[in-house]
């Protein structure tokens, strides 16, 4: 049997950390990789000691907020703020790191990650917000979607 990429092995690592995901609409997991260790992970969810929405209920189902629009109106973190600050609170350095994600990153997790010093971001599904592509390009930060396709 053949062993997978780190690519593989990273993105079916994320898939698991988003399985403790408490949002009801989407579960997304991410970690943030440098020189193939892993630095910090970080799934979707409400703040710690806050009621999960799977006990209040979805406040984005509730007001029937379409994916991809007014992220403000949420209970929960995203994946990828929740790594950045779980690496913060730890404090380690994500500069010039990777990350794998379920999914691409919305507009306000993309600024975060790019003033962070993430150097690349690796996503299984896209999501509805191209500003957020636009600005890692404009940054000059790698994203590709998982799994690549091959080139022939």
């Amino acid at each position: 049997m053949e062993r997978p990429s780190w690519d593989e092995y990273f993105m079916q690592i994320a898939v698991l950390v988003a399985s403790r995901s408490t949002c009801l609409r989407r579960q997304v997991g991410a970690l943030l990789v440098k020189e193939k260790n892993i630095l910090a992970t970080g799934y979707n969810g409400a703040p710690s000691g806050i009621t999960h929405c799977d006990v209040t209920g979805c406040l984005r189902e509730q007001l029937k907020v379409p994916s991809g629009e007014r992220h403000e109106l949420c209970r929960g973190l995203h994946a990828e703020q929740n790594a950045i600050i779980q690496a913060a609170r730890h404090g380690i350095n994500i500069a010039g790191s990777t990350l794998y994600c379920t999914d691409s990153p919305c507009i306000i997790c993309s600024k975060m990650l790019i003033n962070a010093g993430v150097g690349g971001i690796v996503f299984k599904r896209g999501y509805p917000d191209q500003l957020s592509l636009q600005m890692l390009d404009e940054a000059g930060i790698s994203h590709q979607q998982f799994p690549v396709a091959e080139q022939v």
